[in-house]
């Protein structure tokens, strides 16, 4: 009897243990980050992310903060979100997550550190989504590139310019 409810207790907590968050799945490691920003919790945001990410993630509070009084951003609601399957290779996995509404889906990187799968919401990360995204769509960055070597210089300073003039348009209406 002795042998039996200490065999019990030895399987009870392992399977306790084992089923702590998800540190071992990608998928509940990215949708817990997900909730986490949706609630705006960036300490527990952080606790999910790569040490990479802080930087991103120290922007994206700063955001939060000067918006405090508006909604948290819906695109992160998990109930706006469908998940795919992880693809792990390694200790890098991605996960296809698809907006409901719009239909556009990205992949975004997780990386293990310390065992455990964080998500990778560093600037390399960023730019390597934005880049597979943009060709998705079928931008040809060479041909963007291309286009902006034939741009002669007064062209391109009145391009720029512009585009500043825009976003100090865009802060002041944020004021």
């Amino acid at each position: 009897m002795k042998r039996i409810l200490t065999a019990v207790l030895l399987l009870s907590t392992v399977t306790l243990f084992s089923c702590k968050s998800g540190d071992a799945d990608p998928k509940a490691v990215l949708g817990e980050f997900f909730e986490a920003l949706s609630k705006k919790d960036m300490a527990k945001a952080r606790t999910l992310a790569t040490a990479d990410s802080k930087s991103m993630l120290d922007m994206m509070e700063m955001g939060m903060n000067m918006a405090k009084d508006e909604p948290a951003d819906p695109k992160f609601d998990k109930a706006n979100l469908e998940m795919g399957e992880p693809k792990i290779e390694g200790d890098k996995a991605t996960v296809a997550v698809k907006e409901k509404q719009s239909g556009e889906s990205v992949n975004y990187i997780l990386k293990k550190e310390d065992g455990k799968w964080k998500v990778a919401f560093d600037k390399a990360s960023m730019m390597s989504m934005g880049a597979e995204k943009m060709g998705e769509g079928g931008a040809d960055m060479d041909a963007a590139l291309d286009e902006l070597k034939d741009m002669d210089a007064d062209t391109l300073k009145a391009a720029i310019n512009e585009g500043l003039n825009m976003v100090d348009s865009l802060k002041n209406a944020a004021q």
